[in-house]
């Protein structure tokens, strides 16, 4: 089994939770710490790349998030609705992820997952009362002590195939035209993540599973969602349809074919930093023609 190496876990950066548990050694990392800010839907940047602030650099209302240390730097996430920089700075993570390092990877995805989780729970669920950050931004207390954790959706992304090695893909109606990718779905309560692989195989496609691997997992903050991928052989390619709700078309491929829709312009592939992508890609291999065609994200 090859867990394949997907863009949005290539995490460099130690979470530090003998520092974020700590008060005062938050306070102390807060002033010599490298920040970058977030104001609740991009990054502030530099030439494409996260811009790093010093504390000198944030004043006003918003929130601080201790996100790590790597090697003797300390890092947080610097959360407000009030732009540091130009407007033309900020860009989004999707706009951005293919150019950052395994650092920053991490701090970007991090921040935001944590960053729209807050914003989010303002009140306790338990109570009613009201919540604030504490332990670095890590969680939230209520003022009759009950805790509250960023939530985290575990999502299951499956690579459909055939004894013939070819993979089907589908297309949800609420995508560009001609845009196809791997099924997906989220875990049920009380589901495996097999079971959830079978099932939305099932459901999507239509077709039944008869063999599953491992590929990998990756966050995907757009809120809070992790992604775990699989391949599925499945035996009994004749069946597969579209549930006509959810997913609208399905189409098998070989290598040949791929490659072929995306250069006539009737197939487009999900971004680069997608799992989808680099589950089809890994598929498709290294030894062949690179892929062509531009990136498409869903509305």
């Amino acid at each position: 089994m090859k867990i394949l190496n997907l863009p949005l876990s290539r995490s460099k950066i130690d979470r530090a939770a003998h520092i974020r548990s700590n008060d005062e050694a938050v306070s102390a990392a807060w002033l010599i710490a490298e920040i970058i800010h977030f104001n609740g839907e991009a990054f502030l940047t530099d030439g494409g790349r996260l811009a790093f602030l010093n504390s000198d650099q944030i004043s006003g209302a918003g929130e601080r998030i201790f996100l790590g240390q790597m090697d003797s730097n300390f890092y947080f996430l610097w959360c407000s609705e009030v732009n540091i920089g130009a407007d033309e700075d900020y860009k989004s993570l999707r706009e951005i992820s293919s150019e950052l390092s395994g650092l920053e990877i991490g701090l970007a995805v991090h921040g935001q997952a944590v960053a729209h989780w807050h914003h989010k729970n303002p009140i306790c669920s338990t109570c009613g009362a009201s919540t604030h950050p504490a332990q670095g931004g890590s969680l939230r207390h209520c003022s009759n002590g009950h805790e509250h954790y960023p939530r985290t959706d575990p999502a299951i992304i499956v690579l459909v195939k055939d004894k013939d090695d070819r993979i089907l893909l589908g297309r949800q109606s609420v995508w560009p035209e001609h845009r196809f990718s791997t099924f997906a779905g989220f875990v049920e309560a009380g589901e495996s993540f097999e079971q959830c692989v079978v099932r939305e195989v099932a459901e999507e496609a239509g077709v039944a599973v008869a063999d599953i691997n491992y590929l990998g997992s990756q966050p995907w903050p757009f809120p809070q969602s992790l992604m775990i991928a699989f391949e599925a052989t499945i035996q009994d390619p004749e069946n597969a349809r579209p549930d006509g709700q959810e997913i609208v078309e399905i189409q098998w491929f070989t290598r040949n074919d791929l490659y072929a829709a995306i250069t006539e312009g009737t197939l487009l592939l999900p971004p680069s930093i997608s799992v989808a992508r680099a589950m089809i890609q890994a598929w498709y291999g290294s030894d062949r023609p690179p892929l062509p065609g531009a990136e498409t994200w869903r509305p």
